[in-house]
């Protein structure tokens, strides 16, 4: 009778844990399906480790936040392939997916780098623009991937151009954006990286290049992206090094033009397109504090009470490297001030001290 009793209070005692693992697990799963709770009100950098380098933001139909980022490798063995993250409130993050199941194969050799991700109205598929380079590379070019969700996977759709047949030295890091130009809706990219920055029209399907490039910066920038506002174009550039781990120098200046095309000029009126010509002084790292290197910033986003935040990577002098030596380069967030009608960061640095976080009905 007694070992009939154990047993059954043994298993009593089994289906009571797995009762509370389930529950943990539920609440932890439903945390994640809710509105961000009161202890979400406030945020600290870094938002995501161990990296998310270069990274942009597109908001899915299903309501979730998805960022992408540079291929990486993590930890020792797992190379992520364009990593996916996903929030619902911008401040907690959690891996989703890799965005390609297997490298292109339209280039021999070279990583995913510097992904720009957009929900395109006018088929509602998720496109992904992309460099695929290595350092140093005589002929770097951009793809072009499609996914029918915004966590993929990507099905690549081949090049879009590379350096030799676009005449562009160094053709990474896009940038796209849809215009309203009088009664037709324009689609730009923007690439290049310390040999000038360019752009040009794109087809309808946005797989082909339509008409003449344009350039609207000079060798002082990679990682290009411009934000409409009230009327102007503000151009947000990435200068100095970004991949030197501790001794990183990346910065963002910022250049505001009257039409996409510029001309772009700093507070000074001084013209971006001069060779070695930088933008006026936006952000920056504080390697006294921690973070240094900040820049290739995201998507601007702005939340249901109006307030705009910035997304970006930095790095940590305190870690500054993965296990295969490349740059770690956390996902951070800094809220955006405009002081007469200019963007600002407060103190101009990444903040290292819990922030009021974005709000989402």
């Amino acid at each position: 009778m007694k070992k009939i009793i154990l047993s059954m209070a043994a298993g009593i005692l089994i289906l009571l844990v797995t009762f509370i693992i389930s529950c943990k697990e539920d609440k932890e799963v439903l945390v994640w399906n809710e509105p961000p709770t009161s202890a979400d009100t406030l945020y600290q950098n870094p938002l995501f480790e161990p990296d998310l380098a270069d990274p942009t933001i597109v908001r899915g139909s299903d309501g979730w936040f998805y960022a992408y980022g540079t291929e990486n490798q993590w930890s020792t063995g797992i190379n992520r392939l364009v990593p996916i993250l996903r929030s619902k409130n911008l401040v907690k993050w959690e891996y989703a997916a890799d965005a390609f199941t297997t490298r292109p194969t339209w280039k021999n050799d070279g990583g995913i780098w510097a992904p720009c991700v957009i929900h395109y109205d006018y088929d509602g598929k998720y496109y992904m623009f992309y460099s695929f380079s290595t350092w140093g590379d005589s002929n770097p070019g951009i793809g072009v991937a499609v996914s029918d969700l915004p966590y993929g996977p990507f099905q690549d759709q081949g090049k879009l151009f590379d350096s030799q047949s676009i005449g562009v030295a160094n053709s990474i890091d896009p940038f796209f954006l849809e215009l309203k130009v009088g009664r037709y809706l324009k689609r730009y990219l923007f690439w290049g990286s310390f040999q000038g920055i360019y752009g040009i029209e794109l087809t309808q399907d946005l797989k082909s290049t339509t008409g003449e490039k344009f350039k609207i910066a000079g060798n002082a920038f990679e990682a290009s992206y411009i934000y409409p506002k009230d009327g102007k174009f503000y151009f947000f550039g990435s200068c100095g090094s970004c991949c030197e781990g501790a001794d990183s120098q990346y910065h963002v200046t910022i250049a505001v033009a009257d039409d996409i095309k510029g001309p772009y000029l700093t507070k000074d009126g001084k013209s971006i397109l001069n060779d070695g010509q930088e933008g006026s002084p936006f952000f920056k790292g504080d390697g006294r504090v921690k973070w240094v290197g900040p820049g290739h910033n995201a998507e601007i986003i702005t939340d249901d009470k109006g307030h705009d935040y910035f997304l970006y990577h930095a790095v940590d002098v305190a870690n500054p490297l993965l296990p295969g030596g490349a740059t770690r380069r956390p996902l951070m967030m800094d809220e955006i001030h405009w002081v007469d009608g200019w963007p600002t960061i407060t103190n101009g640095v990444p903040s290292t001290t819990r922030q009021r976080a974005p709000y989402f009905e």
